[in-house]
C-alpha cells in the first residue's frame, strides 16, 4: 500500500472510508504525507458512525452512543489497498477500511465483516462461491423541480421514453460511458457489457464473476460510489434508487453465484440443464430466507414501489429456470457454469449485507438439504404464490423476529440495523414523496 502511493506522487490527499448499515462511505480526508501511518496503525472513530440513519444522523436509542460512551473502533485498511478516485478533479485516492474492536477482534456491526464470517462458512466446508452482479442505474437531469432524462452530450436531444437495448441510447452518452470504463479499469472494477434497460434514462452494467465474494461486494460498492461521482462531473446526476419514476421500472441489484468445491467443481452442475441436487437445496435456502430477508434486499421507504407486479422485479417467492418473472432463476447455458440468478434486491442496498444473506441462506439450504418447491413455469405474476412483504413496517418486523436471520447474521447487526430503519420509518413518514425522492436520490 505505501508502494502505490510512493508511484503516485501527485496523490496529494487520500479518503480512508468504510461502509455503513446503509452502505454509505464513512471516514476522513487525510494528507497523502500522513498516509503512511495509517496504512501502519489504522485509524479511530466511533462505532456508532457505522449505525447512522440516511441522514447520517445518530440513532436515537442505539446503546453505541451515549450508553457506551460513544467508544471508538479501530479502522484497519482492507486487502484493496489504495484506488484512485477518478470523480475528483485533485489526483485523490481512496482507502478501503473495515472496523475492529481494541482487542483486535471484529467489530460484529461492520457489514463487510459479516460478508468475511460468511466466506469463512464456505471455506471451512472446502468450498468458494463464485459471485457477479449486474447493477441497474438511471442518468438524471434533477436540476428542476421535476426529474427528467439529461440531455445527451452529442445530440442535445432529451430521451422521451424507454428505449430497451438500444445502441443509440448508449451512444448518446459514449464520452460518460467511455470516462466510467477507463475509470473502472483504474480502479480494478472489472467492468463488463453495459445496456439500456427498461426506464427512462436507465441503464445496467455487468460486473465479471470472482471467486472472492468480498472483492464482488466491494466492487458493487466501489461502482455505485464511481457512478454517482462521475455523473457529476458530467454535470447530471445517477441514481441506484429502487424506483425514482413511478411509471418506469425501478433499479435492480441481481446476484449470480455457483459455487467451487475443492478441486474446482462446480458443485451446481450435473453435466445437464437441471442442475444438481446442491443447487436446489440452495435454492431451498434462499426461498426460505428470502421473506425475513426482504428489509435487506429492499432497505428504504422507496424500495417498495419497485416491487410490484408487472415491473420486472419480483414480487413473490418462487423459483423457476429460465424465467425473468420469478424471484430466483437459473439461466440456461453451459452445464458448467450452473448457476443461481438471486433477482429481488434493488439497486440501494448494501452490497454487504446483500450478499452475506443471499450465501448465508444458500449455505444454510445446502447445510440442511431443504427441498425447494416445484419451479414454476409461466408468468410468476398470474400465479397465487407466497408474496413478498408489501411494506417496509411488515419487512422490519420479520427482519427482527426471525431465526432464519439470526442464523444468518450477528446479533449486533440485526439490533443496529432493525434501530436504524425503525428511526428512517419514523421521519420519512413525515415527508412528501418528492421529498424522499430528494433524499434518496444522492444516497443510496
Amino acid at each position: 500500500m505505501k508502494t502505490w502511493l510512493h508511484k503516485h506522487p501527485e496523490v496529494r490527499t487520500i479518503r480512508v472510508a468504510a461502509a455503513d448499515l446503509n452502505g454509505q462511505a464513512r471516514g476522513k480526508r487525510v494528507p497523502a504525507r500522513f498516509a503512511d501511518k495509517v496504512v501502519s496503525e489504522g485509524t479511530r472513530f466511533p462505532m456508532s458512525v457505522l449505525n447512522l440513519d440516511i441522514w447520517g444522523e445518530d440513532i436515537e436509542d442505539s446503546p453505541l452512543v451515549f450508553d457506551s460512551g460513544d467508544a471508538d473502533g479501530v479502522l484497519r485498511p482492507t486487502e484493496r489497498g489504495f484506488l484512485p478516485m477518478p470523480w475528483l478533479e485533485a489526483p485523490t485516492a481512496l482507502l478501503p477500511i473495515w472496523m475492529f474492536r481494541d482487542t483486535g477482534a471484529p467489530y460484529e456491526g461492520d457489514p463487510r465483516h459479516a460478508l468475511r464470517a460468511v466466506v469463512e462458512r464456505y471455506a471451512e466446508r472446502g468450498l468458494t462461491p463464485v459471485v457477479a452482479t449486474e447493477l441497474e442505474f438511471f442518468l438524471i437531469d434533477d436540476s428542476g423541480k421535476k426529474l427528467q432524462a439529461p440531455v445527451s452530450p452529442r445530440s442535445g436531444k432529451r430521451r422521451k421514453a424507454a428505449e430497451t437495448l438500444s445502441i443509440r441510447a448508449l451512444d448518446a452518452f459514449d464520452i460518460f460511458f467511455t470516462d466510467l470504463y477507463d475509470a473502472c479499469e483504474a480502479m480494478d472494477i472489472p467492468a463488463d457489457t453495459a445496456i439500456s434497460e427498461a426506464g427512462l434514462g436507465q441503464f445496467e452494467i455487468n460486473l465479471m464473476h470472482t471467486e472472492n465474494a468480498l472483492k464482488a461486494a466491494d466492487d458493487a460498492w466501489l461502482f455505485k460510489m464511481l457512478v454517482k461521482g462521475l455523473a457529476r462531473r458530467h454535470g447530471f446526476a445517477a441514481s441506484f434508487m429502487a424506483k425514482p419514476y413511478p411509471d418506469y421500472s425501478g433499479n435492480g441489484l441481481h446476484t449470480h453465484f455457483s459455487v467451487l468445491d475443492e478441486s474446482g467443481r462446480n458443485i451446481f452442475s450435473d453435466g445437464g440443464p437441471k442442475g444438481s441436487d446442491a443447487l436446489r437445496h440452495a435454492v431451498a435456502g434462499c426461498l426460505t430466507a428470502m421473506e425475513p430477508s426482504t428489509l435487506l434486499f429492499a432497505p428504504h421507504a422507496n424500495s417498495y414501489d419497485r416491487l410490484v407486479p408487472e415491473a420486472h422485479a419480483p414480487n413473490n417467492i418462487c423459483w423457476a429456470y429460465e424465467n425473468r418473472t420469478s424471484a430466483i432463476r437459473i439461466p440456461s447455458g453451459s452445464a458448467e457454469a450452473r448457476r443461481i440468478e438471486h433477482r429481488v434486491s434493488g439497486g440501494d442496498v448494501n452490497p454487504y449485507l446483500m450478499l452475506a444473506t443471499i450465501l448465508g441462506a444458500a449455505l444454510m439450504g445446502m447445510e440442511d438439504k431443504l427441498e425447494a418447491p416445484a419451479p414454476i413455469t409461466g408468468n410468476a405474476y398470474a400465479l397465487s404464490l407466497p408474496q413478498l412483504p408489501t411494506t417496509w413496517d411488515e419487512a422490519i418486523d420479520m427482519f427482527e423476529r426471525s431465526p432464519v436471520i439470526a442464523r444468518l447474521l450477528p446479533e449486533e447487526l440485526i439490533r443496529n440495523f432493525v434501530l436504524t430503519k425503525r428511526q428512517e420509518r419514523h421521519y420519512m413518514a413525515e415527508l412528501s414523496p418528492e421529498e424522499q425522492i430528494e433524499v434518496y436520490l444522492d444516497t443510496v
